[in-house]
């Protein structure tokens, strides 16, 4: 599937800014099957700098700096992306799930150094006990991984409700599970937290999800969403994505932007500035099927 995605990100502020210092992660990354024939940003006000580079993960990056003052600041990324579907790994021929963290325990094998990182607690996604005994649920003696990281996405879709409201960015994920509420964000990183309990290589993924209109409604533009979802690296077949707000597994409808540990490494737009007071922030996303 082809789409041409718009994402526009508008800040208004309640004073005027007099520098301003920012990073972009909203370029659709290359991945066995996705390719981008097109991508470009339009920033307003015009940057003083601006460079484009990856971050630590094979994120594309765009660095930029506003130097004059300004009220408001928009970042526009427009991209041309193709998705093609994804084979899923039959859960059965995944090695059992003990074997898959004993993996990741020392001494740790050469093959397995880059999923290691993802083990450990991140700035949001700490490894506590009680998220180990969520999860021991989906995951008893000898169950494949697959199997079992299937089951733990198909009942935090039943035990967590959708609640846009619930929560913020900045909502600590042990509020979440006390709620039992929040967005795609907040169920990304409980998923991740309960595999990291266990000692399994999990990350962070975020994206666009094309959303579909009511049968013989016309589709509204803008009203697609930014996403996330999580992915869990599983020996022979590396790194399989799961996405719990919707009880799927991640195929020609997801697309993918970038990942890292936690949404703190893939936020969109972030950065420092000189003034401003409060400020508001609207996002609106256009995935336009080609």
């Amino acid at each position: 599937m082809n789409y041409r995605i718009t994402h526009r990100t508008t800040y208004e502020y309640a004073e005027p800014v007099a520098v301003s210092h920012h990073a972009a992660r909203v370029e659709p990354r290359v991945t066995a099957v996705q390719s981008r024939t097109d991508w470009r940003i339009a920033i307003s006000p015009e940057p003083a700098v601006q460079v484009q580079r990856p971050d630590f993960f094979g994120n594309r990056v765009c660095f930029f700096a506003i130097q004059e003052l300004h009220a408001k600041m928009e970042v526009t990324a427009t991209s041309v992306v193709s998705v093609e579907e994804r084979d899923v790994p039959a859960p059965a021929l995944s090695e059992p799930w003990e074997q898959v963290a004993q993996r990741y325990r020392d001494p740790v094998a050469a093959a397995a150094i880059a999923p290691f990182q993802f083990v450990f607690g991140s700035p949001l996604v700490q490894p506590r006990p009680e998220f180990a005994d969520y999860a021991r649920e989906s995951f008893p003696e000898g169950r494949p991984l697959l199997a079992a990281v299937a089951d733990l996405n198909r009942r935090i879709h039943a035990d967590f409700a959708y609640d846009p409201v619930a929560t913020t960015i900045a909502t600590p994920l042990a509020e979440v599970w006390e709620k039992r509420r929040g967005v795609c964000q907040d169920f990304a990183h409980f998923a991740i937290a309960c595999l990291r309990s266990l000692g399994l290589p999990a990350s962070y993924v975020s994206g666009y999800l094309r959303t579909l209109p009511p049968a013989g409604k016309p589709r509204l533009v803008g009203a697609d969403a930014t996403h996330a979802w999580f992915s869990v690296h599983c020996p022979n077949f590396g790194w399989v994505d799961f996405d719990p707000t919707n009880n799927c597994q991640p195929s020609g409808e997801h697309i993918t932007v970038a990942f890292g540990r936690d949404f703190s490494d893939v936020s969109p737009v972030m950065g420092i500035l000189t003034g401003g007071g409060s400020h508001t922030v609207k996002v609106a996303v256009d995935v336009e099927p080609l």
